[in-house]
């Protein structure tokens, strides 16, 4: 499935109960749904639930991961975003932690809050960013 790039959750599963020579009303029975309903999630008319996934990518021999991420194409995105987030909360742990880090540049109490709120917007990739940022926030007062 690895190669399926532009292909929907229906064209696979057709594809792949052709394969396996199995008719809709084989393939219901199997995952213990109807074969109208099979009809319809091979022509993308209905979204599966993540039961019926499960149970298709077992009846079929699919990966359940990549069956998933066909019938929820927007989930990938989502988890890289959250990827992004985890990244960002670890970098503001490491920043926030480095009390070395803050005497150094002078953080204040209010920049380190101003900062925490930059923190949740899932942007920042190290704690050195922070710094960049502080600094920049300052220059920017300055004027």
């Amino acid at each position: 499935m690895a190669g399926e790039k532009g292909r929907t959750f229906g064209d696979v599963l057709r594809r792949r109960r052709r394969e396996l020579d199995l008719t809709q009303g084989e393939l219901a029975e199997t995952i213990e749904t109807s074969t109208p309903y099979v009809g319809l999630l091979e022509s993308d008319q209905r979204h599966p639930s993540d039961a019926i996934v499960s149970k298709l990518a077992d009846a079929l021999g699919l990966d359940r991961g990549e069956l998933f991420f066909l019938a929820n194409p927007d989930t990938r995105e989502l988890l890289k975003t959250e990827s992004q987030s985890t990244k960002a909360a670890s970098a503001w742990e490491q920043f926030q932690a480095d009390q070395k880090l803050h005497r150094l540049h002078n953080v204040t109490p209010d920049e380190m809050g101003m900062l925490q709120r930059v923190a949740l917007m899932g942007e920042i990739g190290s704690a050195r960013d922070f710094v960049y940022i502080l600094n920049t926030v300052r220059q920017a007062l300055s004027r």
